[in-house]
């Protein structure tokens, strides 16, 4: 894996969005699903290109996602599959377990509103099937993120996106103005850092209670103190970040190089008392 502007070396801990993946094949074929154990360090998700975003494509590396559906009535549940082509044509069934699940499920509608994180099912044969709802009319960003292995057992990170439509009147809403607090579920979030274009830069996100007082009792989720997507205003490029392992000064510590000057919208998701909360930012990069 790559960052966004150079190599990763961080003895666990990530020093940077990462970005490259690495171009390898699949494992693929017609063997039985395999759940492999993680040995992934904190990471990122990003593009196949250097200098890019992932998720700007169903193919990327030789792989390719291919969607059942992608016809959607607004407000209505359905079921959503999938399945992962490996360079040689056939479903790839060896996935990574990447923090705690084999494959993350991101949604996004072209607006940047509309977020969720979700988590598939696969079958053996390779299909992966998701209840999923989408509530309002536009375009619907559907990111399929997800570790596989190839031939030689060397891991091999992906984020492929398709587009979902929902029939109706699109009402598109604007961003909200950058800011630095989000205030979500009576808890306060705070940014403290800023992004710079091709320079790993800290980004820390604190969280206070109702009261003002800083939330010392923080949840791992899904194997992180908290998880930070980032979607890029314009083509949705897509980035999924995880912190470093420990909390650091009672804040969840991400490092960030942006890619690009442009518009970001960032969602963080941390827990508490068992419940998943997740707060919004616009972070504009000049």
């Amino acid at each position: 894996m790559r960052s966004l502007n150079g190599p990763f070396v961080a003895g666990g801990l990530v020093l940077a969005l990462l970005l490259g993946f690495v171009i390898a094949r699949s494992s693929g074929g017609a063997a039985p699903a395999a759940v492999v154990p993680s040995a992934l360090p904190s990471h990122s998700h990003g593009g196949a290109i250097t200098g890019d975003l992932g998720g700007l494509s169903l193919s990327a590396g030789g792989f390719t996602l291919i969607p059942g559906g992608t016809t959607f009535a607004a407000g209505v549940a359905q079921q959503f599959s999938f399945r992962i082509l490996g360079p040689d044509g056939k479903a790839v069934t060896r996935f990574v377990v990447n923090h705690d699940k084999l494959m993350h499920f991101v949604v996004a509608r072209h607006d940047l509103t509309g977020f969720q994180h979700l988590h598939p099912a696969m079958a053996p044969d390779g299909t992966w099937t998701i209840p999923l709802t989408l509530p309002s009319a536009g375009i619907w960003r559907l990111y399929a993120d997800f570790v596989t292995l190839d031939p030689a057992g060397q891991q091999v990170p992906l984020a492929l996106a398709v587009d979902a439509t929902v029939a109706g009147a699109y009402n598109p809403v604007a961003l909200p103005p950058a800011a630095r607090t989000a205030v979500v579920d009576g808890f306060t979030v705070t940014m403290e850092g800023t992004a710079q274009v091709n320079a790993a830069q800290p980004l820390s996100l604190r969280v206070f209670d109702s009261g003002g007082a800083p939330v010392a009792d923080l949840e791992r989720y899904l194997g992180a103190y908290g998880h930070l997507v980032v979607l890029r205003d314009g083509d949705l490029g897509y980035l999924h970040v995880h912190p470093e392992d420990q909390l650091v000064g009672g804040a969840v510590k991400f490092w960030i190089a942006a890619p690009s000057v442009g518009t970001y919208r960032m969602f963080f998701e941390f827990q508490k008392s068992g419940t998943v909360h997740r707060a919004e930012f616009t972070v504009p990069v000049a």
